[in-house]
């Protein structure tokens, strides 16, 4: 493997707010939210998806989605990201000014009818519509849009996923005129060979168009398929603080990648984050006092940053 040289900025985002939360029926408090959201871009974190735009009497979790995007857009300098299934939740996402909209679909048929209850093909029409509606916008107030692909280095229920699949998909988000093209384990499923070939071939369809990841650590090569990635030129993760996150709809599909661990990870070879992992650490807290039964992941707040370490 030939990795990536030192020196480059490495866009790291804030999900377990949306993809952690989404798991728990007890609902965390909205300020407590506000204060994970502000203390967490105060050490450096710049993308957070902060809430989700499902119906919340699906998701009671994210009933308090306008007030949180209201809290988050009040801080300077953070990209606040809001997960859309469809063109209503992409409409309330809109009129709250979110600085970036993340449609998702699944690769995978069935996770898309168990996920959003909807064949593939549907949720591309609404994906079509919604950067239709976009492109009416005035450009400086314009949000991003960010075509997710869920399930797309394998699925719970299907098994591997071809990669031409996922090049098909992401090269329909392409055309219809996505910003970014996100390529989702979300079950763990992936290993880092899988990874260069699914990255390699997405990268290879849709040009310059920049395409991020988005791993779970369900068999504990989360971070290996970052190295994989970085290799192939990725420059965008998402991660959860704490490892918190999973999928509903699919057994033992367990959290995302640490957020703690990959800003190490990515800081001891020389990359930029912009994080400071004293900060970040202290984060955990927050998570912590709110969701006392639930364990926290992370092995960097278990043995602490390594002796005489020089932060990058």
């Amino acid at each position: 493997m030939a990795l990536p040289p030192c020196d480059i900025d490495v866009t790291v985002c804030e999900v377990g707010l949306r993809d952690g939360l989404q798991m728990f029926d007890t609902l965390f408090p909205t300020e407590e939210k506000l204060a994970w959201i502000r203390t967490e871009a105060a050490a450096g974190v710049r993308e957070i998806e902060v809430t989700s735009f499902v119906p919340p009497k699906l998701v009671p979790q994210f009933m308090d989605a306008q007030q949180v995007v209201e809290g988050a857009l009040a801080i300077p300098g953070l990209t606040v990201l809001g997960l859309v299934p469809n063109m209503k939740g992409a409409e309330r996402a809109i009129a709250l000014g979110v600085h970036k909209l993340n449609f998702v679909m699944s690769v995978s048929r069935t996770h898309n009818l168990k996920n959003v209850r909807r064949e593939r093909e549907e949720s591309l029409e609404d994906f079509r519509r919604i950067a239709d509606l976009l492109r009416t916008l005035p450009e400086a107030t314009r949000p991003k849009l960010l075509g997710g692909l869920s399930s797309a280095l394998g699925c719970g229920y299907e098994g591997r996923i071809p990669v031409d699949d996922v090049v098909r998909y992401a090269a329909e988000y392409a055309a219809a005129g996505a910003d970014e093209i996100m390529v989702a384990d979300t079950v763990g499923y992936a290993d880092p060979a899988l990874v260069r070939a699914a990255f390699k071939a997405v990268m290879a369809e849709v040009g310059p168009l920049p395409v991020s990841a988005h791993f779970h650590d369900t068999r504990g090569l989360g971070l290996a398929n970052v190295a994989a990635a970085l290799d192939c030129g990725v420059r965008r993760f998402d991660a959860s603080l704490a490892g918190l996150g999973g999928c509903q709809f699919v057994p033992r599909a367990t959290g995302n990648i640490v957020m703690d661990d990959l800003c190490f990870m990515l800081d001891s070879m020389g990359m930029r984050t912009g994080v400071d992992l004293q900060k970040l650490l202290a984060v955990r807290e927050i998570v912590a006092r709110n969701l006392p039964a639930t364990p926290l992941y992370g092995s960097l707040a278990r043995a602490g940053l390594p002796v005489n370490y020089a932060t990058h």
